[in-house]
């Protein structure tokens, strides 16, 4: 969809929603003038400094355009600007809110759930720790060295004793080290990463699922970048089995504006136990006068809440359904296609080196190397930089990362087996991405051989 069609569909729907408020007396409105006019040319000229962060040619950190009727209906609701902390401040708003958050419930296969949008994930896990720390008091929060470093500082900021458990050399939580802390009983909750921001791994969810059994503990997914995975039909088996256990855990948190297609901020919150709600009451003097039931923002720590963002999230989840092989589901399988293929292409050429698990998602990382020295962490992290340089001369945008070495074959760095080394990485996460592998290859050459002539 142009941007002229989008504008001529939020023109008409604008004019239906308007209509709404017709029988309503004329009241003063504020225009904008030549004044307006110029700083709004100002501003496009100053968001000049960006990446081209929605063209197929970025693939590097995990930035996804928002879909056309994502943007249109966040625009409609902003005629609006409901605010869905209070039914007073969004009612239609806070009704798509409901619905949008049942439908990721139900691509979880949670028949019942207490949950909510958030500003995104930082929240959500902020929530779900918190409710974590009020259910299992005093005891510890754990998660994976590859989890996001939010989790440390939300237990920081709630008070809780945060452990951090090593992963293995694919960059899944280890489970032998878990088992250990499990073994002291002073694990409250352990934090599962579908999908970690710096590689794609996945934790495997199964197997701590069957250590629950045996020590007691909840367990909380950290899927803010991976969840929609859950609809993919082209998943390893080992990643296909977390994600099929996910129906068993006790909160899930799930970014709406990463694979979901939504405009920042858009997290969301899901407890499978709905009795939790009884953590967020509190009393309002002035907030809920006009409904005696439940609302959302008498189960959020979060106060206003953007209500246009449930109005995107709702339209978007209308036109393309949660369900596996449906077009959202296909989307997010090209992704990961794309993934795998230039893995297959990096993997084949002697100035990359390739980890040793290859994409569990749609993030490919690689190091470089000259094929006529002896690489280094050092030298290796270096060439990278300047291809990294180079590529964006080439207008293909990736991204660095510093990690570990034994994410590689034993000997890929001679004497060196820890320590870390700057990586290119590439999140491809776009539906496009696939139809792009051979100029996103082409360019990465270039800039190779560019590179390796500095």
């Amino acid at each position: 969809m142009t941007d002229s069609n989008l504008f001529s569909l939020l023109s008409r729907a604008q004019s239906l929603l308007d209509k709404g408020f017709a029988t309503l007396p004329l009241a003063p409105s504020q225009s904008l003038d030549s004044q307006a006019a110029e700083i709004l040319n100002e501003a496009a000229t100053r968001l000049h400094d960006n990446y081209p962060y929605e063209h197929p040619l970025y693939a590097g950190q995990m930035l996804k355009p928002p879909h056309p009727i994502a943007r249109a209906a966040y625009a409609l609701a902003m005629s609006i600007n409901p605010n869905n902390h209070a039914l007073d401040g969004g009612r239609a708003s806070s009704a798509m809110e409901i619905e949008a958050v049942a439908a990721l419930a139900k691509m979880f296969s949670w028949p019942q759930h207490l949950g909510h949008l958030t500003s995104g994930g930082t929240f959500a896990n902020l929530e779900a720790l918190w409710i974590a720390g009020q259910l299992v008091p005093g005891k510890k929060i754990v998660a994976s060295d590859q989890a996001h470093y939010t989790h440390s500082r939300i237990s920081a900021v709630l008070g809780l004793h945060f452990v951090s458990i090593p992963s293995d050399d694919t960059g899944r939580m280890d489970l032998v080290a878990l088992e250990a802390e499990l073994a002291t009983d002073k694990i409250g909750t352990v934090v599962v990463t579908l999908g970690t921001t710096a590689i794609g791994s996945v934790d495997p969810l199964d197997r701590i699922l069957a250590l629950r059994e045996k020590y007691g503990f909840r367990i909380h997914v950290d899927a803010a970048y991976g969840g929609y995975f859950t609809l993919a039909s082209n998943l390893a088996p080992q990643v296909r089995a977390a994600y099929d256990a996910i129906p068993q855990v006790d909160s899930v948190v799930i970014d709406p504006h990463k694979h979901g297609l939504q405009p920042y901020g858009c997290g969301a919150v899901l407890f499978r136990d709905p009795t939790v709600g009884h953590f967020y009451k509190h009393d309002s003097p002035y907030t809920y006068f006009s409904s005696k039931e439940l609302h959302l923002g008498e189960i959020s720590l979060e106060c206003s809440r953007a209500g246009a963002s449930a109005v995107a999230l709702w339209a978007t989840q209308r036109l393309l359904p949660y369900m596996p092989g449906g077009t959202f589901a296909r989307g997010l399988e090209s992704g990961r296609n794309a993934a795998l293929e230039l893995n297959h292409h990096v993997a084949a050429d002697t100035r990359f080196m390739t980890p040793l698990s290859p994409p569990q998602l749609d993030i490919v990382f690689f190091a470089a190397r000259d094929p006529h020295t002896t690489p280094t962490p050092e030298s290796s992290s270096a060439l990278a930089q300047r291809i990294f340089d180079q590529a964006a001369q080439l207008d293909l945008h990736l991204a660095l990362a510093n990690l570990p070495i034994r994410f590689f074959p034993p000997g890929s760095f001679p004497g060196h087996s820890t320590g870390t080394v700057t990586c290119l990485r590439s999140v491809l996460m776009k539906p496009e991405h696939f139809e792009w592998i051979d100029p996103i290859w082409q360019r990465l050459v270039q800039a190779t051989q560019e590179a390796l002539r500095s």
